[in-house]
């Protein structure tokens, strides 16, 4: 079984009993979050090399990395094969910095977001940027309804039914 169907079979399992993967989640995310403190303290160094070996330069365990792998993957500058990843399996770090910002913020992962290695790679101005642009990618901008007796949007001056409005 490839190592991403194992994570997801426990990440994922709904039969769990909750307190169980609560805990789980918890202790992952504390792991989530040292690799991400470490990575960013040299946010341009370009990690490589296999699941295994990744795993053990974090000191964390195989599943862990695998978690983090398909966490991180969207991020990256070129994507990790995670469907057919096994321990051998060649992998990388490389991360587009502002890519990996919003996936945080659109992940609503403070912890992460709130970084303060963030601070040493951009200004708190970019930051907030960065962070508006993610929150208003998810916005959905209704536009307002036309009625007929409206000004017509186009600017003519005309009523909408005796402009843009008419049944062609």
């Amino acid at each position: 079984m490839a190592l991403l169907q194992e994570w997801q079979k426990i990440a994922y399992n709904e039969q769990a009993d909750r307190a169980k993967l609560q805990k789980f989640w918890q202790d992952y995310f504390l792991v989530e979050k040292g690799i991400y403190e470490k990575l960013l303290d040299h946010p341009d160094e370009e990690v490589s090399g296999t699941v295994k070996e990744l795993a053990d330069k974090y000191q964390v365990s195989l599943m862990e990395m695998t978690g983090f792998l398909d966490g991180i993957n969207e991020s990256l500058k070129e994507r990790n094969p995670l469907e057919t990843m096994e321990e051998d399996t060649p992998v990388n770090l490389i991360f587009d910095k502002e890519l990996l910002y919003k996936n945080m913020v659109d992940a609503k992962a403070e912890w992460l977001y709130e970084l303060p290695q963030w601070d040493d790679i951009f200004t708190p101005e970019r930051k907030h940027e960065l962070y508006l642009e993610q929150k208003k990618s998810g916005t959905v901008v209704k536009e307002d309804k036309v009625y007929p007796n409206d000004p017509c949007p186009c600017g003519s001056g005309k009523k909408y039914k005796k402009c843009c409005g008419k049944n062609k």
